[in-house]
């Protein structure tokens, strides 16, 4: 069973992967896939997340799809990232049983049917989910953080739309839609396991 994880900055994502991966028995990657791209392209791994959080260069338009075309007018550093971001996911998919987190996992493993999960919240619980999981020298303003919850989120949808021809975030290129708002995540895994499996086993 492959799982993936899409979702808006502070919708608390990361912590439905982590722990739908627990429940599920399933492997998970997240922030150590920066890491193998890191090492894999031999950059900086700052680097690398802030290509990948940017969603890459911002001057070029192309697609992905099943083939990875190198476009002369595209700095080499940044193909190189997108290259070995999809090499390694499509590695890790092929192996099977895990939970991968962002990444446009959902569009680079399509061929491998993944059960492809979104979550989202409305703008006031992800202000509180950020200010709770913030560093204690962090201190920004609602407005802040809401500019940086966007900014966030536009790098996402801009990576995906390299991948897929489903906007990121649009109903019909998941099989869940995921509503964070007001709710303890942990509560809830056990029904979304139970879901999951459902999928996966249709």
């Amino acid at each position: 069973m492959i799982v993936t994880i899409s979702r808006q900055f502070g919708s608390g994502g990361r912590e439905v992967g982590k722990r739908l991966a627990d429940a599920l028995g399933l492997e998970y990657y997240d922030k150590q896939l920066v890491a193998e791209i890191a090492k894999s392209t031999e950059l900086n791994e700052n680097y690398v997340s802030e290509v990948l959080k940017n969603g890459g260069y911002r001057n070029y338009v192309f697609s992905f799809g099943r083939s990875i075309p190198l476009i002369a007018t595209t700095p080499s550093t940044i193909t190189d990232i997108l290259v070995a971001q999809q090499k390694i996911i499509k590695a890790i998919g092929e192996k099977g049983d895990c939970v991968i987190v962002g990444r446009s996992a959902d569009a680079i493993l399509k061929d491998l049917s993944p059960v492809r999960i979104f979550v989202y919240a409305d703008e006031q619980s992800r202000v509180k989910r950020c200010r709770d999981r913030a560093p204690e020298d962090e201190h920004l303003t609602d407005k802040q953080l809401v500019k940086k919850m966007k900014e966030i989120d536009k790098g996402r949808r801009k990576l995906h739309e390299l991948f897929s021809h489903y906007p990121w975030g649009d109903k019909d290129g998941y099989d869940l839609m995921l509503n964070t708002s007001d709710t303890t995540i942990k509560s809830i895994i056990p029904h979304l396991a139970s879901l999951v499996c459902d999928f996966h086993n249709k």
